[in-house]
């Protein structure tokens, strides 16, 4: 027990089972035998608390694995301690999203289904109303399709998406606005949706191909967001009465521009994310003078977070960015308190009550899986609340390094590094993100505690294409797969064996989705660098991910980022360049992944294996884009390690890295 006092504030740490948890992040120099993969692949525990406005009731996710493996969202109340569960979701057929309280007896729960539309596979989403203590309901949609069709021109046609609120209404706490697509895909109406009885009364219709909605913080519908899915033009419209005007226009596809993040308490005032230079950065508009402010900027990388509300003040009290940065002077008081009594953790202030007086708190390093905290500002307390993965032995993982190196052109990639215990050279891991236009952080990470765990080393490079550098960085993926951000992955492992961190000839590259694609392409460009690839989800095709993408509405969009000539498309496929691989491949694919098709990894099976290349094909039932089933988490990770095991050497020589980096 310690405490810890800021002005205006004191905490009284009572976490005598989280000390004992976390003093193993001390024993740095400790390493125990490997633990099993089964440690790594166990899904999180628990997720998203949320705390009811009167901060009397907390909602979560609890993953459960006996008798039978499920998600159950439940209530618990703070005061008497009693649970409620209250909906089981099998993550296959159902899948829970999100949920929000509306108010502190009843919430929403965005919830995924399956579906399909004509003869593509794709998911739906609904909204589900229920109580704190509503046990095992009905899965009824919030709002039936009876009242939708009331408003629809096609009376056969069923909105895909059926979650999105664009103000939850504080004042009237049985309501909240909805924004559907009713009329025609894409061309979203607005909805007041009362969610103890269903009954919607529609506001606005959907027009001018305005894609999205906002409010002010007085629940006026004051700004559209239109895009053309054909030319890829949008503007952002004030509504002023039955009129709009614009304030800003460009092209979406190729140009740099301005999208609205919300209104300050002031109705007059537009926040905004746009370009300082080359990065992202968040601006603020007066409606009245049209005069532009700077509101935050980091020099170097995008601003990419939202904005932060306190329900207390009902204004804008900080902004998403490397945490959280709050210029409210209660909640950074309170954020600079944390910090100071939990220096070794990054602390996230994840939910509120609304009178701010309690509060929940997400910590974690690179080294300590997420933890969740529930703090009460009032008596000073801050207690353990539940920890992601208990299970996770974390005397052999170890902290990130944040590097820089030269790709062949010299443009600068940062990636992290993260070394096992003891003396390299090691067996190494390339591990390149997804997306591509996602970027890897420091922080608690299941993969790669996974490889440290065995004593690989590891190397994530945030390649080009990557988001958060700035705009001609990510824009450089634009038909660009395959090309300079598949050697700045390339460059990435030879500055590793550079380095002396990895051998020559000791090296597997590892990735998920566009990462995949990444792993699969290497075994074609670079194709005696790697010792093994592993594909999970990947794109093997880009001919067909272009021709999956004629059943979406942003088809253009799909081909000015991947490309559109078929000759170009097949260069860049690992696919269709099949014989020249040398390298052994693990394809991993979910049968449901609606994502990257299953299709993908089926077809590259079908071509390695007619070239007698050496394989493994592996096709997890029901399996979607994120291994959210718990069966199929295991088993992916069960063939990794055997894989891994099969290819990878833990005996290294010191002589042969010297050679390789002398030449």
């Amino acid at each position: 027990m310690r405490l810890f006092t800021h002005p205006g504030y004191a905490v009284m740490v009572l976490l005598t089972s989280f000390f004992t948890i976390s003093s193993a992040i001390a024993q740095d120099n400790v390493a125990s035998d490997p633990q099993p993969y089964t440690a790594f692949s166990a899904l999180p525990k628990y997720r998203g608390p949320a705390l009811s406005p009167d901060g009397s009731r907390l909602l979560f996710v609890q993953n459960i694995t006996t008798p039978e493996e499920v998600a159950v969202l439940k209530s618990y109340d703070l005061k008497t301690g009693k649970n409620h569960y209250l909906l089981k979701s099998d993550n296959e057929a159902v899948k829970i999203n999100w949920y929000r309280w509306v108010n502190s007896e009843r919430f929403v729960v965005s919830v995924r289904v399956e579906s399909k539309r004509g003869k593509t596979k794709v998911h739906d989403t609904r909204l589900i109303s229920l109580r704190f203590d509503e046990e095992n309901p009905e899965l009824e949609s919030l709002i039936s399709q009876h009242r939708l069709k009331h408003y629809a021109t096609n009376k056969n046609y069923t909105p895909q998406f059926q979650d999105e609120v664009i103000d939850w209404l504080p004042d009237e706490p049985d309501h909240i606005l909805m924004a559907i697509d009713v009329v025609m895909p894409g061309l979203p109406s607005v909805y007041k949706v009362n969610v103890v009885t269903g009954k919607v009364k529609r506001l606005i219709k959907g027009k001018r191909e305005i894609r999205d909605w906002m409010t002010d913080r007085q629940h006026n519908v004051r700004i559209g967001v239109t895009l053309n899915y054909e030319s890829g033009e949008r503007e952002v419209l004030l509504k002023e009465g039955d009129e709009y005007k614009t304030l800003f226009s460009y092209n979406a596809m190729n140009e740099k521009g301005e999208y609205p993040l919300g209104f300050a308490k002031d109705p007059n005032i537009l926040y905004y994310r746009g370009y300082k230079g080359d990065y992202k950065a968040i601006f603020s508009l007066n409606l009245s003078t049209m005069e532009h402010s700077e509101v935050y900027a980091d020099e170097g990388y995008d601003v990419d977070g939202g904005l932060i509300y306190s329900s207390l003040t009902n204004d804008v009290v900080g902004i998403r960015h490397n945490g959280r940065q709050y210029w409210d002077k209660s909640l950074a008081g309170l954020q600079k308190g944390l910090e100071k009594a939990l220096p070794e953790y990054t602390n996230t202030l994840v939910s509120f009550s609304d009178d701010e007086k309690n509060y929940i708190l997400y910590i974690e390093n690179d080294v300590t899986p997420g933890t969740y905290l529930i703090g009460s500002r009032e008596q000073g307390s801050l207690d353990l609340l539940f920890q992601q993965y208990k299970q996770i032995d974390q005397s052999r993982l170890s902290k990130h390094k944040l590097i820089t190196y030269k790709a062949r052109d010299g443009i600068e990639i940062e990636a992290f590094v993260t070394l096992p215990k003891g003396d390299g050279p090691f067996p190494t891991i390339i591990h390149p993100h997804g997306g591509p236009g996602a970027r890897d952080f420091s922080g608690f990470d299941y993969w790669t505690a996974y490889f440290t765990n065995k004593g690989y080393a590891v190397l994530r490079p945030n390649f080009r294409g990557s988001r958060g550098y700035g705009f001609s960085f990510a824009q450089s993926q634009m038909k660009g797969w395959g090309l300079a951000m598949q050697d700045d992955i390339t460059d990435g492992a030879m500055w590793m064996v550079d380095q002396g961190y990895a051998q020559e000839n000791n090296l597997c590259i590892v990735g998920a989705s566009y990462g995949g694609y990444a792993a699969l392409m290497a075994t074609v460009k670079t194709p005696e660098l790697f010792k093994c690839a592993v594909s999970f989800a990947g794109v093997s095709s880009l001919k067909h991910l272009v021709q999956s993408s004629r059943s979406f509405l942003n088809n253009e969009f799909v081909k000015n980022q991947i490309g559109d000539d078929s000759d170009d498309l097949e260069a860049r496929s690992p696919y269709y360049n099949a014989k020249g691989i040398t390298t052994p491949i693990l394809l991993v694919h979910g049968e449901e992944d609606r994502v990257v098709l299953v299709r993908q990894s089926r077809y590259m099976a079908d071509e390695l294996d007619d070239l007698d290349k050496e394989y493994k094909y592996v096709e997890l039932e029901a399996g979607d884009h994120g291994l959210s089933i718990q069966r199929n988490r295991h088993r992916f990770f069960a063939e990794l390690d055997a894989f891994l095991d099969k290819h990878l050497s833990h005996s290294s020589s010191k002589d042969t890295v010297s050679a390789v980096t002398s030449q």
